[in-house]
C-alpha cells in the first residue's frame, strides 16, 4: 500500500501520478509561505500527510459549502489562460479543489479542502469570521430568516 493512496472517490478521476504530482506541489507551496512568515520548523513531509488527510476526509467536497468539488480539473490551471480571459477563466474553476489554512500556518499543520471560490472569498477568516461575514451579507441582503439558522 502506498503512503499517500489515491483516495476511492478520486480513481477513475484522476491518476495517481496525477494526485501525487499536486500533493507534493501543494506542500511545498505551502511550506514555503509558512516559512516565509516565519514558521522555520515547516517540513514538506508533515504538509503532505496534513493535506493527504484533508483530502481524505473531504470525501471530494469542500468542506465548508459541502459542494461537490471537480478533481478532474487538477493541474488544469493555465496562467495564460487567465491572463488572456481573465473573469472568465477563473469562474471555469470555482470549484476546482485548493488547499486552506485552518490556522495561520504558524504552528502544526492543518488543512482542509475546499474550492476555489470558497477560498478566496474566505481568504485569511477563520471558520468562525466566515461564518459571521455570510451572516452579515446575507442579513443586508435580507436573505436571513429572523431567528432561524436557515436561509430564506
Amino acid at each position: 500500500m502506498r503512503k499517500y493512496e489515491l483516495p476511492a472517490f478520486l480513481v477513475g478521476v484522476v491518476t495517481q501520478a496525477k494526485y501525487d504530482r499536486w500533493l507534493e506541489r501543494k506542500s511545498a507551496t505551502h511550506v514555503k509561505r509558512d516559512r516565509h512568515r516565519g514558521n522555520r520548523g515547516a517540513k514538506i513531509a508533515e504538509y503532505k500527510v496534513a493535506i493527504h488527510s484533508a483530502v481524505i476526509r473531504s470525501e471530494g467536497l469542500d468542506s465548508y459549502t459541502k459542494e461537490k468539488l471537480h478533481w478532474d480539473l487538477l493541474s488544469k490551471w493555465s496562467n495564460e489562460e487567465a491572463k488572456n480571459r481573465r473573469r472568465q477563466h477563473k469562474r471555469e474553476f470555482y470549484l476546482l479543489p485548493t488547499v486552506d489554512h485552518v490556522g495561520d500556518g504558524s504552528g502544526e499543520p492543518e488543512f482542509n479542502i475546499c474550492a476555489m471560490l470558497t477560498n478566496d472569498v474566505k481568504s485569511d477568516l477563520s471558520h468562525e469570521e466566515l461564518l459571521d461575514f455570510c451572516e452579515k451579507l446575507l442579513k443586508a441582503a435580507d436573505r436571513w430568516s429572523a431567528g432561524s439558522d436557515v436561509l430564506k
